[in-house]
């Protein structure tokens, strides 16, 4: 009997651990299971939520505004600067205004126009000439009455020579090849002067070119290596 009583006695203990055992298990799933249940809540209730969570930062960003705003009104005011008045236009019928305040308009110079009467100017040129050949023309001689000057084609208005293409005969062509070398060489001697001698056309701009007042084109005539503009071309052909 006393041994059954004391075996009673020892076991009591043992069922009260069980029992805190038990109920320590339960305690993490009953957290989860609470989770669980605010978790859903807030998942069905989240539009109703929503706008409480965004009033927190609403309210953050209107004390920021507040906050400048009482700086701005500590700043000292900004100076602005006053329109000059407008200055007083008299009546109509004030009377004529004096002398002095009457704008007198200012007077432009007139610039002197050339008459068209009038000849040009003419051009003082130099330049170092060679016989043109299939590149581009820019100072020589291509005959006896052509050059290019600068790139432009310059024809001798007082004078006409045979060329050496077209030569209809040995004695034209011979003529021809003497009055390009001439003109070659008068061209070479030093400055030379152009004068105008009509308008400028596709096939040349006319000139009178001369040295110290004796033109070209009379040095050629009287050489015999070019006639006066208009005669007769049959002449080298005798």
């Amino acid at each position: 009997m006393a041994k059954t009583a004391t075996r009673s006695r020892r076991k009591a203990p043992a069922r009260g651990k069980s029992r805190a055992r038990s109920g320590s298990g339960l305690l993490p799933w009953t957290v989860i299971g609470v989770a669980a249940i605010a978790g859903i809540a807030a998942f069905d209730n989240w539009k109703s939520i929503k706008p409480m969570l965004a009033r927190q930062p609403a309210a953050v960003i209107r004390e920021m505004a507040e906050e400048k705003s009482a700086v701005r009104k500590d700043a000292p005011p900004k100076q602005v600067a006053l329109a000059a008045p407008a200055p007083k236009v008299a009546p109509a019928t004030a009377g004529p205004l004096p002398p002095a305040a009457i704008p007198t308009p200012t007077v432009q110079p007139v610039k002197a126009t050339p008459s068209l009467s009038s000849p040009a100017s003419p051009e003082t040129g130099t330049a170092a000439f060679g016989y043109c050949g299939q590149g581009a023309h820019i100072n020589c001689v291509g005959d006896g009455g052509v050059f290019w000057y600068k790139g432009e084609k310059i024809v001798i208005a007082d004078m006409a020579s045979p060329i050496v293409d077209r030569a209809r005969c040995d004695d034209e062509r011979r003529v021809a090849f003497a009055a390009k070398a001439r003109l070659l060489a008068l061209l070479n001697a030093g400055p030379f002067t152009m004068n105008a001698a009509g308008k400028t056309e596709p096939s040349g701009a006319p000139r009178v070119v001369s040295r110290d007042g004796r033109s070209f084109g009379t040095q050629l005539i009287n050489e015999g290596l070019a006639r006066k503009p208009g005669a007769a071309g049959g002449a080298w052909c005798a």
